[in-house]
């Protein structure tokens, strides 16, 4: 009976060390978190005292406001001050537009570009910006819109607004011009970034807009396939039936000024061999398709972002169905691509001039 009491005694011992050593923990990591504490505490202390000679030059800079205003109520004297700093933000928002036009220059400078005759319209808010711009465009002063440092959405808000945008009653889209080793024809993939499913409907007007983008570039009747996975008409698959509904409508007169010939997988739209080997040469496009027309955004961005790396392979992008081109271009195209994006833009706003 002695020997269960003291081992029992013993237990009890060993559960009261172990609820000692439990406390000691729980206060060795409290004195750890105060320490941490006054550690910020004397950086923060350092950081305010670091700022010591900032804070003596702003008394000293706003010592004459101090003084005029020292006979005010505190509401007067709030509002002196707030107008203060609302000039000297409009003074540092000045000196930053005259830095942009100095920068514009600069850089014009340093390639030998002539600026005589051209406007620099300095705008600091980008907002506001792209409604000049547009505005400009929408007025017939410019033949073409541009995204530049303005994030997409609020590019598009001004391409679309009632008053100074560039709609012309139907729908926008895409069109991605390439010029491709080893295609003959240039290639004209849309929608790859503006439609995301587009309808039936959509669809003939996206083909009515890119049509004319293909008149500019020299084809005079494009050929137009409308892509799948299969070349044959599957009522399981509804894209095959828009595309021969497409070419339907072709064929009745309905779309016009192009050759429509769908459903098309794509080796067989851009590949005579793939045509010649898969026995369709009854067929209207046999491997010399101009436009390929895709089912929705997800098809066109893949096949888009896999040509951009094509090695050889160049393009150039506008939106279309606008009263001028707008080039919307993406955060990762390359130099070369804007300047051909531009230079598209330029193509099809002559093209544009000589058919208004």
């Amino acid at each position: 009976k002695l020997n269960e009491e003291e081992r029992e005694r013993r237990q009890e011992i060993a559960r009261q060390e172990q609820k000692l050593a439990k406390r000691e923990d729980m206060l060795e990591d409290k004195i750890q978190e105060y320490t941490d504490k006054e550690v910020q505490v004397q950086n923060k202390m350092d950081e305010l005292l670091n700022k010591e000679d900032y804070l003596a030059e702003l008394v000293q800079k706003q010592t004459e406001e101090l003084e005029r205003i020292s006979g005010m109520s505190i509401e007067d004297a709030k509002k002196t001050l707030l107008e203060k700093l609302k000039n000297d933000l409009a003074q540092e928002q000045m000196q930053l537009i005259r830095e942009n036009e100095a920068k514009i220059r600069e850089i014009a400078a340093s390639i030998d570009m002539d600026l005589t005759g051209y406007e620099i319209i300095d705008e600091p808010d980008m907002i506001a910006a792209s409604l000049k711009a547009v505005k400009l465009a929408h007025d017939g002063k410019a033949d073409m819109y541009m995204k530049g440092l303005i994030d997409s959405k609020n590019f598009l808000k001004s391409v679309l607004d009632k008053e100074v945008g560039l709609r012309t009653g139907g729908p926008l889209s895409h069109v991605a011009v390439f010029d491709v080793p080893g295609v003959e024809q240039l290639l004209f993939l849309t929608d790859v970034a503006f439609m995301t499913y587009p309808t039936l409907e959509d669809k003939v007007s996206i083909i009515n807009n890119t049509v004319p983008v293909c008149n500019a570039c020299g084809i005079d009747m494009p050929k137009v396939a409308p892509l799948a996975a299969v070349e044959v008409i599957n009522p399981k698959m509804p894209v095959t039936l828009e595309a021969a509904e497409l070419t339907k409508m072709n064929e009745e007169g309905k779309i016009t000024g192009c050759i429509v010939d769908g459903p098309l997988s794509l080796d067989l739209a851009i590949d005579p061999k793939a045509a010649k080997h898969k026995g369709a040469t009854d067929r209207k496009i046999q491997g010399d398709a101009d436009v390929l027309l895709f089912p929705d955004i997800h098809a066109g961005n893949l096949v888009y972002k896999v040509m951009v790396r094509v090695e050889g392979a160049k393009n150039g992008c506008i939106l279309t169905g606008t009263k001028v081109p707008c080039i919307l271009t993406s955060r990762s195209d390359t130099f070369e691509t804007k300047v051909n994006s531009i230079a598209l833009a330029a193509v099809v706003a002559e093209e544009m001039k000589k058919n208004n």
